[in-house]
């Protein structure tokens, strides 16, 4: 005689509507990874269509090591799960902003965030019919009330990527595997590589590999190549300074944004916790300026203490990290937001080779999925950069596939 296990939802014990964002105070002892709150989603918008979506309130970690409670989507496949459990893939999103209302998880039709928060739905509703569960983090600070994101800060993402697993696997014992890998795009491509690198002090967690698409890189140099161009940014790229001293101060709390800032540019400091990313790129905000426009004083020739400060948590934020598992990455050669080569300046190219010197010797397979210009479509409404993730799909998937099997790895060519 068989007996069958019946696997219950967990209670839904989360307050209604927005109200869910404002998150109780955390104990400054606990586990990361518990649940805080949590409801089924009722956001069609955030929604994946192809599985059970539940919103999420979590304990994580800052990078100073205090609690946070963090927010994100859970979405489990409808189907039965197999004897060891779903696959989890933890995906992390690209740039939206800092401002609590870009969140992915509060996304909405007039959301200046929309485009880029429902454009991986296909990636990941793919993901839920392999039977793959997803869980989906907004990160710290984005979408909570409280705080104030702290954009590329890696220790920050490498936590919040992670400690959704958890989360995930708490609420639903029984039907998630041990096994997950992490996917990222763009801020979540760097976010992806940060979270594999921080993953062996999780030893609970069993990540099976890693996959970037079109990783940020290399900031320091993109900002201060910037700083010196006498032109407004025709693509109004100088909207990522203030996304980027949000994550600097993230990092470094003595930073005093007014002596980063040129006055002009510190004039429009607020609208970072307004605007999403595409309101920052407004002729009437950052997108306003010119790039000798943005810093104080002699930036980058002569940086002030506090320039000092903000350069070298740029220089942090780059994912040039030993890996402990096998790592894909994949970029358009055309892409103009993270670029391949943008020489005389590093690009995901260097980036590459960074990670393949540093993990030379650990036997781990480092693959290098190069597009050439033209190959990935650039006429989607978000161009080359985010036709990426779906032009990356089956090749991504074919990667996958095996290592979430525990058969090793594919190709994914």
């Amino acid at each position: 005689m068989t007996t069958t296990t019946v696997l219950e939802d967990p209670p839904e014990n989360a307050p209604a509507g927005v109200a869910f964002y404002t998150p109780p105070e955390l104990p400054s002892e606990g586990e990361r990874g518990s649940p805080v709150y949590q409801r089924r989603l009722d956001n069609p918008v955030a929604q994946l269509k192809e599985g059970d979506n539940w919103l999420v309130l979590y304990r994580s970690q800052d990078a100073h090591g205090g609690p946070v409670a963090t927010s994100g989507i859970l979405a489990l496949p409808r189907t039965p799960p197999p004897a060891a459990g779903f696959p989890v893939i933890s995906w992390a999103h690209g740039t939206v902003g800092v401002s609590d209302l870009c969140a992915p998880s509060r996304d909405d039709v007039h959301s200046p965030a929309h485009a880029v928060n429902t454009y991986p739905q296909t990636l990941l509703n793919t993901f839920l019919r392999r039977g793959w569960a997803v869980a989906m983090t907004d990160y710290e600070h984005l979408g909570t009330t409280g705080g104030r994101h702290p954009y590329m800060l890696g220790a920050s993402h490498a936590a919040a990527v992670l400690d959704i697993v958890r989360a995930a696997r708490r609420l639903f014992p029984g039907r998630l595997a041990r096994r997950f890998a992490i996917v990222g795009h763009s801020q979540g491509g760097q976010a992806a590589l940060f979270a594999a690198h921080h993953s062996p002090s999780h030893p609970d967690l069993d990540l099976a590999g890693v996959a970037a698409i079109a990783p940020a890189n290399h900031l320091l140099g993109i900002v201060r190549a910037g700083s010196v161009v006498p032109s407004h940014a025709e693509d109004g790229g100088y909207a990522f300074t203030p996304l980027l001293l949000s994550g600097a101060l993230g990092g470094d709390p003595a930073i005093r944004p007014e002596q980063v800032l040129s006055r002009a540019a510190h004039a429009l400091w607020p609208h970072v916790d307004e605007r999403c990313r595409a309101g920052l790129s407004h002729p009437d905000s950052w997108g306003g300026l010119r790039g000798t426009e943005q810093f104080r004083g002699a930036y980058p020739a002569l940086p002030n203490p506090d320039q000092q400060r903000f350069d070298a948590q740029l220089a942090a934020m780059n994912p040039d990290l030993t890996l402990p598992v096998p790592a894909r990455i994949s970029q358009a050669a055309d892409d103009p937001r993270v670029r391949a080569d943008p020489a005389p300046l590093q690009g995901t190219d260097d980036l590459v080779a960074e990670l393949r010197e540093l993990n030379a010797t650990g036997g781990r397979p480092l693959l290098y999925q190069r597009y050439p210009a033209g190959e990935v479509p650039g006429d989607e409404p978000l161009g080359v950069h985010f036709a990426t993730i779906n032009h990356d799909l089956p090749h991504l998937v074919a990667w996958l596939t095996p290592l979430l099997n525990g058969a090793g790895y594919g190709d994914g060519s």
